[in-house]
């Protein structure tokens, strides 16, 4: 403002009238504001050229100015908020995730962020979880009842209150004879069950609660039609079923004896009810597979220019496929993959469809060998440049780790070389016998030099057990030759 005024005789009224133009980027007061700032400084003896470099730096300035009262203000709540996540990170990333429940990609950003800084993240549970995101006594972050699909906020309430009033629930039953079944029905305790929130209880697993007998009623139906009636017995002051005087009382359905979900389908339906994977990752199996395999995770695949003329290895889940017809009758199809960290949707077409159709079908997990490319497509009468993401290969994640692995580096430090750290490698190696050679690097990080030894005696089975050996020694570091 002062400035103006020197420069260009602005009156203190125009010399605010600049300043609320660039506080609020409005350019149209700032161009109107150019010619007397101009015409007034060559009026007080300033060469025109040097005129117009200070208001071209303004206007680069006031690009991304910032008034200083509110910098400060920021710049203390930025302070407020790193203190907290470095002293109290499980309250803070809980507190975070409470505010941001409603945003599903918000919650996953901030999930994965509590992973990075090591706070553990439970999924929902009734003897434990609030209505949003709260902290327990071992201090993970426990995800919010009020968070499920299908759990309103009155029976989370209602499942709160009597676990305060009454203490923890010992199971099903005890949880159903509790609460008011008015607040929480039976579409209620399913969407619990099926996101996880009753998994505390002893001896228990999901399928057991959805099996069908008699009738073709569930389990949970058939406890709730149980503690209905026993509660209605009890309101109609009736000894028993059996009729009035009578000390006996029907047993409670007893828990089917069933073998338990596969894991690919109880973490489909969890993430039907939470949004999201919890208790565990359809991944979390593979990431061998994905630390030593791949380049690049699906969320880089949105944008494209980042991968314009390299080849990209990604993997992950297939979370919507889409097999279609067009109008000319050809197959093509729309395929979601999901990772740890993102998603990506693979368009294919042509040849490249009735190629690798067959391995995009839901709940498949693939690894992907992509390239992004520029193109030119005609539009009206002339072209116009567009970029896509093509597939150039396709396997099962689960055959990576046999088939693309040739021979194994392993590293170690020249400085930690010695007769037990070479006989703790070969203790390694010895339980691992397979056909695929072993090369050691010896690295001395002073000189430079990377002195490569192979190893005649031994050749091994490259799998998961191997590389998490080699991984936990503090000086052995694994590499797979692809």
């Amino acid at each position: 403002m002062l400035l103006s005024q020197e420069l260009a005789g602005f009156t203190k009224g125009q010399a605010d009238m600049l300043r609320k133009g660039m506080g609020k980027k409005q350019k149209y007061i700032i161009d109107k504001l150019k010619p007397m700032f101009l015409d007034g400084g060559e009026e007080r003896g300033h060469q025109r050229d040097v005129l117009e470099k200070v208001w071209k730096d303004w206007e680069a300035f006031a690009s991304y100015a910032f008034n200083k009262s509110h910098s400060t203000c920021y710049a203390w709540v930025a302070y407020q908020t790193a203190y907290l996540k470095a002293h109290y990170p499980a309250e803070f990333m809980a507190s975070v995730l409470s505010n941001n429940m409603s945003d599903l990609k918000a919650v996953t950003f901030f999930m994965e962020e509590c992973r990075r800084i090591g706070v553990s993240v439970l999924g929902p549970s009734v003897n434990e979880s609030l209505l949003r995101f709260s902290v327990n006594n071992e201090g993970a972050v426990r995800f919010g009842m009020g968070g499920m699909k299908g759990v309103g906020e009155n029976a989370v309430r209602e499942i709160i209150a009597k676990r305060e009033e009454g203490g923890l629930y010992k199971d099903l039953f005890d949880l159903l004879e509790r609460i008011d079944l008015r607040q929480a029905n039976r579409k209620t305790i399913e969407c619990l069950i099926l996101g996880g929130a009753m998994d505390d209880f002893a001896n228990t697993h999901r399928a057991m609660y959805f099996s069908e007998e008699d009738g073709g009623r569930t389990f949970v139906e058939k406890a709730i039609k149980y503690v209905q009636n026993k509660k209605n017995d009890a309101e109609s002051a009736q000894a028993s079923l059996f009729g009035e005087g009578s000390a006996e009382e029907l047993p409670p359905p007893k828990m089917p004896d069933i073998t338990p979900w596969p894991s690919i389908i109880a973490l489909k339906k969890e993430k039907e009810i939470n949004g999201m994977y919890l208790s565990s990752h359809p991944l979390d199996d593979y990431r061998a597979e994905i630390k030593y395999f791949c380049t690049a995770e699906l969320n880089r695949l949105n944008n494209v220019e980042s991968v314009i003329g390299r080849e990209v290895m990604v993997a992950g889940i297939v979370t919507d496929a889409q097999h279609r017809i067009s109008k000319m009758g050809k197959g093509w199809g729309i395929f979601r993959m999901e990772d740890f960290t993102g998603d990506y949707e693979f368009r294919l077409f042509g040849e490249d469809y009735l190629k690798f159709k067959h391995y995009f079908e839901n709940e498949q997990l693939l690894y992907v060998k992509a390239r992004g490319r520029k193109y030119n497509q005609r539009q009206g009468e002339g072209f116009v440049e567009r970029m896509s993401v093509d597939v150039a290969d396709v396997s099962l994640l689960a055959d990576v780790l046999e088939k693309g692995s040739k021979s194994l580096d392993v590293q170690l430090a020249l400085d930690k070389l010695d007769t037990k750290l070479v006989d703790e490698l070969h203790d390694i190696l010895k339980m691992y016998p397979g056909k695929k050679r072993v090369k050691l690097h010896v690295i001395d990080t002073e000189e430079e030099l990377d002195v490569k030894l192979p190893v005649k005696d031994f050749k091994v089975a490259i799998d998961k057990g191997l590389l998490k050996d080699l991984e936990m020694h503090p000086y052995l570091m694994p590499k797979i030759n692809s």
